[in-house]
């Protein structure tokens, strides 16, 4: 993996009141150094309390925040910009989605745990932390800057209520599901996971139910709402029955164009997930 998808980032443990305050925040038309003192304000009494450090833990989880919703990379901005549009009009208990796509998008790191985590649910009912932590260093490395981010994320995972701990320390029970059923929520979570994918391509009939959405429950969109929906999301077919999606912006090395066949793109029974 090369560039930030290569990149681990999400380093701190992060809770959803802390990203939709970053939001709200934003949307008010607050400029950086106000969103940060307001966000110095919010965590001073929770993180590293009583300490100063420039590159402490509190200054580091607002980094985070501000990298989701103030400063993204620029191949997001437009992602950002309708994620703040309808998080403004959605009910609180919705706007989990819109955070998890954003995350995602901006630290796919977050995006691979999460696929590990829900794989784990599918296969087994529950998902061990170690076992977890273990299939994320086999992709990004055997380094303990690895498993301390990979137990960071999971523990975020637990504040946001979407695993549960159990009587046995380490394992989680999957928690609660949130019905998406508004198509353009469901295609800008499909766009914000396509930005998250390594490959950029996606086969339709395992993109709504992907492992790292695990969290979500929403219908399959037809191909035509979703590219009516999802602005910079492209489908295309692959040989005669294998439809796939891509981001309009993805610059393809695997030679796959619309309507063509499968050239030199290797497997495709597991993209990404």
């Amino acid at each position: 993996m090369n560039g930030r998808k290569g990149q681990i980032g999400f380093s701190q443990r992060i809770r959803i009141e802390w990203l939709q305050e970053t939001a709200c925040l934003v949307l008010a038309g607050y400029d950086k150094q106000a969103i940060n003192d307001a966000l110095q304000t919010t965590l001073k009494d929770q993180v590293s309390v009583g300490g100063n450090a420039q590159r402490g833990n509190r200054e580091k989880i607002i980094s985070i925040l501000m990298k989701v919703w103030f400063k993204v990379p620029p191949e997001l901005e437009n992602l950002r910009s309708q994620g703040l549009e309808m998080l403004e009009r959605l009910p609180q208990q919705k706007c989990i989605a819109l955070h998890w796509g954003m995350v995602m998008a901006v630290y796919p790191f977050w995006k691979s745990v999460a696929g590990h985590t829900g794989r784990l649910f599918n296969l087994q009912g529950k998902a061990v932390a170690s076992h977890i932590q273990r299939r994320v260093r086999e992709q990004y490395g055997e380094r303990e800057t690895v498993s301390r981010a990979a137990r960071r994320v999971i523990r975020s995972f637990a504040d946001w209520s979407v695993i549960l701990d159990t009587k046995n320390k380490g394992i989680y029970k999957k928690g609660k599901t949130i019905n998406i059923d508004q198509p353009e929520i469901i295609a800008w979570i499909i766009e914000a996971l396509l930005h998250a994918s390594e490959r950029g391509i996606y086969q339709i009939n395992s993109l709504f139910s992907a492992p790292s959405l695990f969290p979500f429950q929403m219908p399959p969109l037809p191909p035509e709402i979703l590219t009516k929906k999802g602005e910079n999301i492209d489908v295309f077919q692959l040989g005669i029955s294998e439809n796939m999606a891509k981001l309009r912006t993805y610059k393809d090395p695997y030679n796959v164009r619309r309507g063509d066949a499968l050239i030199n793109l290797g497997h495709v029974d597991d993209f990404d997930e």
